[in-house]
């Protein structure tokens, strides 16, 4: 009897308890409150550390390019030349940053794969070149030190507060002295080659003269009279062929035109004509010459397997340039066939006669189309 009254009294309860007029407006509460805190806690929850953090460096990214083109614009209106030099040394700041990680990746792969230097294909050996890469390559280290010294030198002075307007000014003054070619206008690359080509130049008539001076000591009749016949050529400004050079090939294997024998002086001459310092000991000369002819015989052959016709006029007229031409004021066409020649001589030679290819610098390069300025 009592437990009857116990379920009757519960029944009443929840009778009265779902009612729908009690029971639809609680719900409906309930539900209002749900969606009135549950969805910041939802929107939370979804939301993370590295999504914020990527959100505040884009729109930090965002302004900076923003307030970035508002002071480029504010330069070019009020300081036009100013705006000149500094867009061309930022622009050159990108390029020697871009072409050292590309240095690093080429490295590293040789280090992976253990590639040598001769292995590599020739844009990359090219490149290697250019950035004067250090390390396992000793003959960049002089040119590699010039541009170090540049940069060391520019950033020591820009140190002190407001003194980067300084490093500014020096560098508007003297661009040639201070900088590296990444910072160099067109004009200027221009300007600065045919400079530095002035100064090599200076050197030709004392390797020629000194050609003319040993013709005695050949011992090979046949080959003194190719000796003389193609400085013969040579002073009255006739353009050298093929097989004029590749003749004198045995005078330049041993005595008296060979790597070990040249004197002081002409590895000093032939130093200026490949801009490198001649203010170095005979023994460093004569090694650093050895290993520079090596390198570029090197490139030689890779270039050969490349092609010449597979170059940019760019790399064309730079490896000319390399290779002694003055190249900036010849047409394209010319270029292309100077090199062609080049090569095929190169390419001839064995290590044993590198110091052909060496004076070769001044024999293919002295007369030739456009060079006699």
């Amino acid at each position: 009897m009592a437990l009857s009254r116990v379920c009757w009294a519960r029944a009443v309860l929840w009778g009265s308890a779902a009612t729908p007029g009690l029971h639809v407006p609680r719900k409906l509460q309930l539900v209002r409150c749900g969606l009135a805190w549950g969805a910041p806690r939802s929107s939370k929850l979804h939301l993370s550390p590295k999504a914020d953090v990527k959100s505040l460096i884009s729109y930090v990214a965002a302004k900076t390019k923003v307030i970035n083109g508002k002071y480029h614009r504010f330069l070019g209106r009020h300081f036009p030349r100013f705006y000149v030099l500094y867009t061309i040394f930022m622009k050159g700041l990108q390029m020697f940053w871009a072409d050292a990680k590309k240095a690093r990746r080429i490295k590293t792969n040789m280090w992976k794969h253990n590639i040598k230097f001769h292995q590599l294909p020739y844009r990359e050996m090219e490149h290697l070149r250019q950035v004067r890469a250090r390390g396992r390559y000793p003959e960049f280290h002089g040119e590699f030190r010039r541009d170090v010294t540049k940069c060391l030198f520019l950033g020591i002075i820009s140190i002190p507060p407001f003194a980067n307007y300084l490093v500014f000014l020096l560098m508007y003054l003297f661009p040639r002295q201070l900088l590296i070619q990444h910072f160099w206008t067109p004009k200027q690359q221009i300007d600065f080659l045919d400079i530095y080509h002035a100064l090599r130049k200076q050197s030709h008539p004392e390797i020629l003269c000194y050609l003319e001076k040993v013709i005695p000591l050949v011992s090979d009749a046949g080959l003194r009279w190719h000796m003389t016949e193609l400085c013969t050529k040579i002073q009255h400004g006739t353009h050298p062929t093929v097989h004029d050079i590749l003749a004198l090939r045995q005078c330049f294997s041993n005595h008296p035109l060979g790597m070990n024998q040249l004197h002081a002086l002409q590895m000093k001459a032939l130093s200026r004509a490949m801009l490198l310092t001649p203010h170095l000991p005979p023994f460093l000369l004569r090694r650093r010459l050895n290993t520079h002819m090596a390198v570029i015989h090197q490139l030689d052959k890779a270039l050969a397997k490349l092609g010449v016709g597979q170059l940019t006029l760019q790399e064309v007229k730079s490896a000319c340039y390399l290779r002694g031409l003055n190249s900036t004021h010849i047409a394209e066409e010319k270029c292309r066939t100077w090199l062609g020649e080049w090569l095929q001589i190169s390419c001839s030679l064995k290590e044993a006669e590198l110091s052909l290819l060496l004076h070769n610098v001044v024999l293919l390069s002295v007369n030739y189309i456009g060079t006699r300025r």
